[in-house]
């Protein structure tokens, strides 16, 4: 089968980020590639990597400048959704991937929110599959679950 998300790192250090949104796309069962490739360093092998891919969103994890979701989004009409990497300065790599000009679309994670970028796929993809559906409620119930179960943990006056 053929990977539904693709998830493309702008650098091996993004990994810890790639592996995040990587094990939530696991959890609810969708075909997943990981690689690595840079807008400014590789952009004729990004474009061919975006071109001929089956996949049906794009997750893309960039720090620094993070053209790399933006770069993605010039080379396909399906949903491209993009992480800003946490560094020296967070700033920088946020508003590269939230102001993209007008007509190239990319959606946009908190820092490092690896799994919240799956969890958007995630919901992408079930608008035409309904047990994946099913699937991302199953997990958003154990999610208040742990929450409601930490909240029995505390007493009242402290």
């Amino acid at each position: 089968m053929a990977a539904e998300v693709l998830i493309i790192m702008g650098s091996k250090s993004d990994e810890p980020v790639g592996k995040k949104a990587a094990v939530v796309l696991k959890e609810l069962g969708i075909e997943y590639k990981l690689t690595v490739a840079s807008a400014h360093r590789t952009p004729k092998y990004l474009a061919k990597l975006v071109e001929e891919s089956e996949a049906k969103v794009f997750i893309t994890i960039a720090g620094l400048a993070a053209a790399l979701p933006g770069v993605v989004a010039a080379h396909t009409i399906k949903p491209v959704i993009g992480v800003p990497v946490s560094g020296k300065v967070n700033l920088d790599s946020v508003l590269s991937i939230v102001q993209m000009p007008p007509g190239i679309p990319v959606a946009a994670v908190g820092l490092d929110r690896g799994e919240n970028a799956s969890l958007l796929a995630a919901e992408i993809l079930a608008i035409s599959d309904e047990a994946l559906s099913q699937r991302i409620q199953a997990h958003r119930d154990a999610q208040q679950a742990r929450v409601i179960e930490d909240a029995s943990t505390y007493h009242e006056g402290i």
